[in-house]
């Protein structure tokens, strides 16, 4: 990410609030952490991996990090899909292009015989299942999931040649309640189920947040009561209300946060209506 010289007054390395966080600053929970160590020995043996939680719960997260967690691991590839909503022909596209093979849309056989031998190739050579990282999974067709299964089943469905993660919100798993996708439902070896966070948790997040980015007193301790108060639980709330407090303070050219720029950005009108009445503004 690019570094913003406006922030350059409150020593900071980036903006601890902004989207495009570095990696470094991600913040990996103990949850995650559990979730990442099965998905590395699941790689040995392939199969699938699933991510589930309402927005802003840090599903996009857990998979950033476990992305860079298994690029440590020696031999392995990695490929994510880009476009999860595309037709069965284009998923066949995608997928060769991955894994450097020239797919026919119009000869669906040779594509999944060609993908397969591909990836017992590569099992052979590393003895690890290549991975297929999956964001936004619930868009996915319900017959393009079935094909992920079926392509990466080996030996009577004894076997697996690949490794898949699908991150999704909740409509993800309603998905596999449907007769079509129970088989792959059934499939689902591990998973990360992310939930609204407490207020201590979100307090805690945004105390390690701006230690990361290089101002622990970035924000005072009122103010990150305040923020994890009125954040219901969702990190993506708190870290758009933190950041809007950041953009104000560099607006007004203040040195130092406080509280009070929370009410100014978030005062209620009717709040505002009350104070200009009572200095006899109309």
């Amino acid at each position: 990410m690019r570094y913003n010289k406006q922030l350059a007054p409150y020593s900071l390395k980036w903006n601890p609030f902004a989207t495009d966080l570095p990696t470094e600053a991600l913040i990996e929970t103990e949850a995650i952490s559990r979730f990442i160590w099965k998905v590395e020995n699941l790689v040995l043996d392939g199969g699938f991996a699933m991510i589930t939680g309402e927005p802003g719960t840090g599903k996009s997260v857990a998979l950033r990090i476990l992305n860079e967690k298994l690029k440590n691991v020696r031999d392995i590839k990695i490929q994510r899909l880009t476009r999860p909503q595309s037709t069965l022909a284009d998923f066949y596209r995608e997928l060769g292009e991955m894994f450097d093979l020239d797919l026919k849309p119009n000869n669906r056989w040779g594509g999944y015989k060609n993908l397969r031998d591909r990836w017992r190739q590569y099992v052979e050579t590393t003895l690890l299942k290549p991975v297929l990282l999956i964001d936004e999974a619930q868009e996915m067709p319900a017959v393009t999931l079935s094909e992920i299964r079926l392509l990466s089943s080996v030996e009577f469905d004894s076997q697996s040649v690949l490794t898949v993660v699908l991150c999704g919100d909740r409509r993800l798993p309603e998905k596999f309640r449907t007769p079509d996708l129970v088989p792959l439902g059934s499939r689902i070896r591990t998973r990360l189920n992310t939930e609204p966070a407490s207020r201590k948790e979100l307090m805690d997040y945004l105390a390690e947040s701006i230690t990361k980015a290089g101002n622990h007193n970035l924000l005072p301790p009122e103010l990150i009561q305040t923020l994890a108060d009125h954040a219901s639980g969702n990190y993506r709330i708190l870290t758009i209300m933190a950041n809007e407090i950041l953009m104000e303070a560099v607006k007004q050219g203040k040195n130092q946060i406080t509280e009070q720029l929370f009410f100014d950005v978030y005062q209620p009108v009717n709040a505002k209506k009350k104070n200009n009445t009572k200095k006899g503004i109309m």
